[in-house]
Formats: C-alpha cells, structure tokens, sequence
C-alpha cells in the first residue's frame, strides 16, 4: 500500500534501525539492573542474607493463611501482617495488604506451597510468558519480543514481584483474540477481574462494537471464579474482602498511605501537587468519562481498523483507573505494540517512533524524578491515538 503524506519517507515494512538498537539496549540496561540488584541485595535477599520485604509478600501470606485453612485471615490487616512477619523472619515498617477478590487466593495458595524465593523470582518468569506471548502477537512481528523484553517498568516489576505483566497479558490476549476468539477473548477478560480497574472500559468498546460473545463469556468466567471461590473458601472472605475496600480505598487513595507521589495517574498528580481530595476526583473523572466517550465513538467506527482500536482501548485503560503504579506500567507495551503493527503495515507517521522512544524514557526516568512519569506517557501514547484517527492513515 503506498504511504500517504502523512507517513514518514522510511520503508513501510520495518522498525528504523536506530530504534531497535534502542530497544536491544533497553533490554540490555533490564538485565543488568536485576543482576545489580539480586548481587547488592536489593531483590530476593538483603546483605544480611534476609529476604528483601516487597509487595509479593503479601500474597505469599494470603497464600499461606489460605493453605492453613483461614483464607478470611488474609483480608484482616493484624492477621496478614503477622503472617508476613514470620514469612520474613523479622518485623519491618508499613504493611503490605491484600486487596484481591477471593478467587486470587488460588494463585497466592500455589505460590505460597514454594520456597519463597522460587516462588518471588518464579512467579515473575511464569508470569512474564503470556506477557511475551501477548506483545509479540499485538506486534504481529518479532519485534514484539524485543518490546516486551525492553519494557522499561520491567524491572519494577520483577523486583516487587507484582502482578503487572500478568494484568498486561490478559488486556493484550483479550485485544489479539477478539476478532477470530471471542471465546478465548472473553475467558481472558473475565480472569482480568482481578484487577477489575483495569477493565472498566472494555464494557465499552464490547458494546459500542457489538462483541456480545466475549461480553457474556467474560461476565460468565467471573462467576465460575467467584463460586469456585466459594465452593473452595466459603462466604466469609467475600464479606470480608465487601467490608475492607472503602478501608482501602481511604487508605490508599484519600490518605496516601501507599506513597500516592508512585501512583502513575491523574488522581495521583493533582494530590501530588496538593490539589484537594474532590478536585483530584473531579479532574480524574472529567478524564475517565471524555476516555470512555472517545473509545465509544472509536470502536464504533467500522472504519477504523482494529490495530488502531485496540492500542485505543489500550492506551484508555491506562489513564481511565485513578489506582496505578509504576509496574502496571509494563502494560503501555500492548497499546504500543499495535501501534507499531499498523505503522509496519500501513506505514508510520512522522515523528511516530522517536515519541514511543520518548514514552519509554518518560517511564524509564520515574526513579530519577518521583512523580507520575507514567501519566505523561501514557497521555504521549494516547495522542498519538488520536492523531492516527485524524489523519484517517488507519482506515481500511
């Protein structure tokens, strides 16, 4: 297909070779940051030859009350927390909560019947496969296996031993299978109900498209979830799990408790900068409403293709949720990914690929600098959406 004049004078089929040189050595700076860290004790064990206290912990501990038949256990915060310190061996300041439904505690059982250490660096090797499964099949290329090893909230990732790369996995599954697998579309979305923020705008664009298949076959894999929860742990930890997320939600998001500065959204920034409680919630959710109104109108356009709908979806996602941190961050991979598959296809609009490269630096440099780099990406990868839908270079 000849490019229009929109797309840059470079060859339509390939990636230029600046940036996959900058990627490969994206890749290269991951591995060496975890090989830092695991021999200055900053992953798995300290200098003392203890294990490091990250967020994994307290899945672990849910995990291990759930093994020792007292799953409620791991939704009252002395409970898990003292389960937390005998995982360790020793006290340490702050608390690392659970804040899952139910059904997670299944995941949290197999990882907490390991060794701790297999199972921290474990899950994130486990985790990571559909991960690298999903970014190559969004890329529709190789390339794909070169962004997600580049990811550059990789490493937050891993060492925490948070659930990003499996939250990225089942947006990028549920986006790839869509068109050809509802079913399977639909089965990933409802395991995604974990993390149901992540999924607030999926109902959508499944609606404004007319994917009814997976929008049922989603809300029925949740309630398989849900009553394999309860058949396996009974009512209480749902009435338990009911009665902690207002607690949560205030601790979290109206106290920051959990270091808000981290959080990589809009609601975090406006608090980060000392705007009021409600004006922080007002300006997230002018945002979320104005992303759910452009996903409408994108997804219900047959003519755009569906590359350009999904990194659409991916990107809204993003900046939809007031609740992100820098290691969901792995997930901009999925919406970047699509959008490299249509520029390979139809060609890349200029200045296209140095602001994805921007985008990776922008997350790259939240060590450095402390605030929501994460927002600002994902803002750069939305309006490079936008400008694909303006300029009609999407169109089939």
């Amino acid at each position: 297909m000849p490019q229009t004049a929109a797309t840059s004078s470079a060859s339509t089929s390939t990636l230029p070779k600046w940036f996959e040189l900058f990627l490969f050595a994206f890749c290269v700076a991951n591995l060496v940051w975890l090989a830092t860290a695991l021999t200055t004790g900053s992953w798995l064990w300290d200098t003392a030859g203890r294990f490091v206290s990250t967020d994994f912990l307290n899945v672990y501990a849910a995990g291990k009350l759930a093994l020792q038949g007292t799953p409620v256990g791991a939704y009252d915060w002395p409970t898990h927390k003292q389960m937390e310190i005998q995982v360790l061996g020793y006290d340490f300041k702050g608390y690392y909560g659970w804040h899952y439904p139910p059904f997670y505690l299944f995941v949290a059982s197999a990882l907490a019947a390991l060794p701790y250490a297999a199972a921290h660096a474990g899950w994130s090797v486990v985790s990571f496969l559909p991960f690298l499964a999903a970014v190559r099949l969004a890329a529709a290329s190789n390339v794909g296996y070169l962004l997600a090893l580049s990811a550059p909230a990789l490493v937050a990732n891993v060492l925490v031993g948070q659930n990003g790369f499996l939250t990225a996995a089942l947006i990028g599954l549920t986006l790839v299978f869509l068109e050809k697998r509802p079913v399977l579309a639909g089965l990933c979305l409802g395991l995604l109900t974990y993390k149901p923020h992540f999924g607030i705008l999926f109902p959508v664009a499944l609606a404004a498209a007319g994917y009814w298949r997976t929008f049922f076959v989603a809300g029925l894999t949740a309630l398989a979830l849900a009553s394999a929860s309860i058949i396996a742990y009974g009512f209480e930890p749902w009435l338990a799990f009911a009665s902690w997320l207002p607690v949560t939600s205030k601790a979290f998001l109206s106290e920051g408790r959990a270091e808000i500065e981290k959080m990589q959204s809009l609601f975090a920034l406006a608090r980060t900068l000392g705007a009021a409680e409600w004006i922080a919630w007002s300006v997230q959710i002018a945002l979320s409403t104005a992303i759910a109104v452009l996903i409408w109108m994108i997804w219900r356009n047959r003519a755009h293709a569906f590359a350009l709908k999904a990194a659409a979806l991916g990107a809204g996602v993003l900046l939809a949720t007031p609740y992100i941190y820098l290691y969901d961050m792995v997930t901009i991979t999925i919406p970047a990914a699509f959008l490299i598959a249509l520029g390979m296809s139809r060609g890349f609009l200029r200045y296209e690929i140095p602001v994805l490269a921007g985008v990776m630096l922008l997350i790259a440099s939240f060590p450095f600098v402390k605030l929501p780099v994460g927002f600002a990406a994902s803002l750069l990868l939305a309006a490079l959406v936008l400008r694909r839908v303006s300029h009609r270079v999407a169109v089939r």
